[in-house]
């Protein structure tokens, strides 16, 4: 095996299993948006403010944005397993290239900037004008919203492999 094979191989089990891990990340993700979506409560304490209130009453607007945003991760993550190389001898590369840098692009921005947000609040960079609620904010900094950065992460390596791969 010459080097640029072996290259060739690395680079596409890197961009594979970063595929496979976005889909399994979406899918996570898109089960406790469903989850709630059914009723569940368990978490919902952990998303703070206006938004836990409106969840924890069933409003129909937050039931059907949590439906929504369900679907969407679930869509996200059929994305990542054709950013894998699953089933895409069936698509065009283009289409499946761009929505993969439009995933990675708005996941990693969105993520980031409530992430670093998040984060100088807690270090104490941001003093924020209400009180802070200490048990969510560190929900969305070390779990939902750094979640979205780590998927828009995957999203890009994996996007980033597939349009570098011939098939």
């Amino acid at each position: 095996m010459n080097l640029s094979t072996a290259a060739r191989r690395t680079q596409r089990s890197v961009g594979f299993w970063a595929g496979y891990a976005a889909c399994v990340w979406g899918l996570a993700f898109a089960a406790i948006s469903l989850y709630w979506g059914i009723g569940g409560s368990l978490g919902l304490d952990t998303l703070g403010g206006s938004l836990e209130s409106l969840a924890k009453a069933h409003d129909r607007i937050i039931l059907i944005a949590v439906w929504v945003t369900g679907f969407l991760k679930f869509l996200g993550s059929l994305l990542a397993l054709a950013l894998a190389g699953t089933w895409t001898a069936r698509l065009s590369r283009r289409p499946v290239i761009v929505l993969g840098a439009v995933a990675a692009a708005t996941l990693t921005l969105y993520g980031g900037i409530l992430v670093v947000s998040e984060a100088l609040v807690t270090i104490g960079a941001i003093k924020p004008t209400q009180p802070v609620d200490w048990k969510p904010l560190l929900w969305h900094l070390y779990v939902w919203d750094l979640s979205f950065l780590v998927w828009g992460i995957l999203f890009g390596v994996a996007t980033w492999h597939y349009s570098r791969t011939r098939t």
